[in-house]
């Protein structure tokens, strides 16, 4: 079981049903997660929106963001050519630097920092070797972060990098099918993933070790047809993946109301965990992070409300005493 993996660093007094609320309710857990993590004004806006709302967000990092040009030059992922990268990389030593302190500033805010790889390239077909491959490209890129940039590493830092990196999410949520990624991930020191898609908001499963998380399919739009949680598949839905500012607005207004529809669903009935995925682009002139603002400024000051990383929802879902199996599907 979950209690396996994770001590009891957290005060238990807010997991529990008698600390929840009315009605005995378990508080309404919602998590917040962000794919890539570079650019480094959206660390600070999503920083400050975490800071004045009492939120905790996950942040799964791409390290090809940590490479500057000589690093760029040697790093080659599984099957593709050396020097690729379907993100790109940083584009200066000055950038890496102050990704650098946001990484660091988050995790001391209480965030968490986990894995996205490297590259950002399909891996369904990769096996676990290829896996593996990927993740120690992750670790050594962030163990030498800040050698690699003529830094001073802050007193900590490789102990976040060795023990405090707990979580993955596959590229495009592609997961390989069968046991050779989550093979790959336990031998990387995971303890959860959270590369599925569910039907809708569900408590994680546990898989040979792994709890595996899966971002939901809500309601959407006028005539409410669900889709994935996660900003880059309401852009593809609202114009076509082509960026249309004019409609900016109308588009925030949608996404917020079919986050708000998600959330009052399981707030008023079976408080089953909330995840929406983000990424670190503003897309549709910044439609999908300001219906985010809207959403978290709403609801995760409430007292029966926890806005939680993926690692500190675990031990909270724990607790609660059950796991409720879910029909899961990964893929976008």
């Amino acid at each position: 079981m979950f209690r396996s993996f994770f001590k009891a660093s957290l005060a238990l007094s807010l997991f529990i049903p008698g600390a929840a609320g009315a009605n005995d309710q378990p508080k309404q857990l919602v998590m917040i997660s962000f794919d890539g993590a570079h650019d480094n004004a959206l660390w600070q806006k999503s920083r400050e929106m975490a800071a004045k709302n009492g939120a905790h967000f996950t942040y799964f990092l791409s390290c090809t963001f940590l490479m500057n040009q000589a690093a760029k030059k040697a790093y080659q992922a599984p099957h593709q050519k050396q020097g690729k990268s379907n993100v790109g990389f940083a584009q200066s030593d000055d950038e890496i630097r102050e990704r650098l302190g946001n990484i660091w500033h988050a995790h001391l805010e209480g965030h968490d920092i986990s894995s996205h790889a490297c590259g950002h390239f399909d891996g369904r077909q990769w096996s676990e070797a290829d896996w593996s491959k990927e993740f120690s490209t992750f670790h050594a890129t962030l163990k030498n972060a800040w050698k690699s940039v003529d830094l001073e590493e802050p007193n900590g830092w490789q102990d976040l990098v060795d023990h405090g990196i707990h979580g993955f999410r596959a590229p495009y949520l592609s997961a390989t099918p069968g046991a050779d990624m989550i093979a790959a991930e336990k031998k990387a020191g995971f303890t959860y993933d959270a590369s599925l898609v569910t039907k809708g908001p569900a408590v994680p499963v546990e898989e040979a070790g792994i709890v595996r998380f899966g971002l939901p399919l809500i309601p959407e739009g006028p005539r409410e047809k669900p889709i994935i949680g996660m900003d880059y598949n309401l852009f593809v839905r609202h114009s076509n993946g082509t960026e249309d500012k004019a409609d900016s607005k109308a588009f925030e207004d949608r996404s917020y109301a079919a986050f708000k529809e998600a959330f009052d669903k399981q707030y008023s009935g079976k408080r089953m965990p909330l995840q929406l995925g983000f990424h670190f682009v503003e897309m549709n002139g910044g439609a999908y992070w300001r219906a985010l603002d809207r959403l978290v400024s709403d609801v995760c000051r409430r007292a029966d409300v926890a806005c939680v990383s993926y690692f500190e929802a675990i031990p909270m879902i724990e607790a609660r005493g059950k796991l409720l199996p879910q029909t899961q599907t990964s893929g976008l």
